[in-house]
């Protein structure tokens, strides 16, 4: 077993695949010395001797800077290392795309729904306009769980604190992320749910769910009801009637959208989980599907790597325009762009915000950018897409999913029990979590420090992704969680 890994050839760190003694004996590149002190699984330690100020060197590209002199051996992290990062930057396009060779033809059990789309649940959606009627939906999902049957999956309502007293963009951001929920092909049958009163009322949501199947999509207004939750288990159960009617048909796997996200990352997130993530993001993308990754704040430090695999240069720009937007975003409250990563990301081994980055963008493998999606845009381009969304992870989550995802791949080396709209597959960078979290996790990639090869691991992950697209449920969906959260940025009035 391998207990340390150099990542790079050009890397001036090595990472702690185990916990190393002080004393433990290294040999990298003919070169032999020993830790001077205890390294934790996932931290980094120095190869070379360095000099204040020198550039630390992980995956190939600089992670920060050395505070102090630092020897051979000695632990690297936030005591002696600091973010080279700064704000707004001016990026050249020098484009470096992959060619995408045409993989082996695979499919799924699906459900066609109208107008082309595929689903990979047949569930009932209970989607409430606003807030307000947030516990008429809970209670109507509730009542009408009798009315479920061998081929539907879930009558699940998604609440949510939004739909009114909201003002612009922010009040728009949250009808499109709604209406995209509405058009999602997991759900064989909607109720939308609104109260009467508020702004994103049901005949203004109307407008962004556009061209609907009425037998598939039902609309509640609960003021104008004597009895709200009455009236819509009469409708549940007509929607239940509809969506009975689709069974599960094999489907070109080049038909599914997977989501790529990550939380609770480590130090072994960019060595395991994450290039399995990129490795089978490739594979499916060979194969005619797509894949979507967010999380931008997560992309600063990693950026350029992403911006040089666009396809056109038009599509450079708009990733220009997703990175500094976002930066913007931040100096618009007066934050701090670098203030990342998270206190368990720093305990799990990852220093800075370009550590953290560096790590997350290997999701995305080595596809050529296709596309560039804004918050609740809808995907329209097959292949590695790029969307606009903060690293919360509930808020991500969500919207990889109204941009088209069927399933999202979440990797993790803390750990997390959260769900989104669609079946959320949990995915650990080290064993000891996969084993502790049993219930939580679903595909561990750990295994690769015991010697298990990247390929042979991401076509694991192709065959769980393709039993979860045909029905096999997520820990989380076994649990009966299902979340959501909408990017809240504009005032509240």
């Amino acid at each position: 077993m391998k207990t340390y890994i150099k990542i790079n050839a050009s890397d001036n760190v090595a990472v702690a695949l185990a916990p190393l003694m002080k004393g433990t004996d290294i040999h990298v590149d003919g070169v032999s010395f020993s830790v001077k002190e205890d390294i934790m699984q996932g931290h980094k330690f120095a190869l070379t001797d360095l000099n204040q100020g020198d550039a630390i060197i992980k995956y190939g590209n600089p992670i920060g800077y050395a505070t102090s002199s630092v020897e051979a051996g000695e632990w690297i992290h936030t005591h002696n290392l600091k973010t080279g990062l700064g704000d707004l930057l001016t990026y050249s396009y020098h484009p470096a795309v992959s060619e995408v060779t045409p993989g082996e033809s695979r499919s799924f059990l699906g459900y066609r729904r109208g107008g082309g789309k595929v689903g990979v649940r047949n569930e009932i959606w209970i989607i409430p306009t606003v807030g307000c009627v947030n516990n008429v939906a809970t209670a109507i999902e509730k009542a009408s769980q009798r009315f479920c049957r061998d081929n539907i999956d879930g009558i699940v309502a998604f609440t949510h604190p939004y739909g009114c007293s909201q003002m612009g963009e922010d009040q728009d951001n949250t009808r499109r992320i709604l209406a995209d929920l509405v058009n999602h092909p997991n759900a064989g049958g909607v109720l939308v749910l609104g109260l009467g009163c508020e702004n994103s009322n049901i005949e203004e949501l109307k407008k962004f769910i556009g061209d609907y199947d009425e037998n598939r999509v039902r609309f509640l207004v609960s003021q104008e009801c004597e009895d709200e939750i009455a009236d819509g288990m009469d409708l549940v159960e007509s929607l239940v009637d509809y969506a009975s009617r689709f069974t599960r048909e094999a489907i070109p796997a080049g038909e599914l959208v997977i989501g790529m996200k990550c939380g609770g990352s480590d130090g072994l997130s960019g060595i395991t989980a994450n290039p399995t993530v990129g490795a089978f993001s490739d594979k499916l993308i060979a194969m005619g599907g797509s894949t979507i990754l967010t999380e931008v704040p997560e992309m600063f430090g990693a950026e350029e790597l992403l911006m040089n695999r666009c396809e056109t240069e038009e599509l450079f720009h708009k990733t220009v325009d997703l990175i500094n937007d976002f930066k913007c975003y931040f100096k618009n409250h007066n934050q701090t762009i670098y203030e990342n990563p998270s206190p368990g990301n720093k305990k799990g081994g990852i220093s800075s915000l370009e550590d953290k980055s560096l790590g997350c963008t290997q999701k995305s493998g080595t596809a050529p950018v296709k596309g560039v999606l804004s918050y609740g845009e809808p995907l329209k381009e097959k292949g590695l897409n790029l969307l606009s969304a903060p690293g919360n992870d509930l808020v991500a989550s969500t919207a990889l999913a109204a941009s088209g995802a069927h399933i999202v791949l979440f990797t993790t080396g803390r750990g997390t029990p959260f769900a989104s709209p669609v079946p959320t597959v949990k995915i650990a960078t080290n064993t000891t979590l996969a084993t502790r979290k049993r219930n939580w996790i679903d595909f561990n990639c750990g295994v690769m420090v015991d010697g298990v090869t990247l390929d042979d691991l991401s076509d694991d992950l192709l065959e769980y992704v393709l039993s979860v697209a045909s029905g096999k449920q997520t820990k989380s969906e076994e649990a009966g969680f299902h979340d959501m959260a909408i990017f809240k940025q504009g005032v509240t009035l």
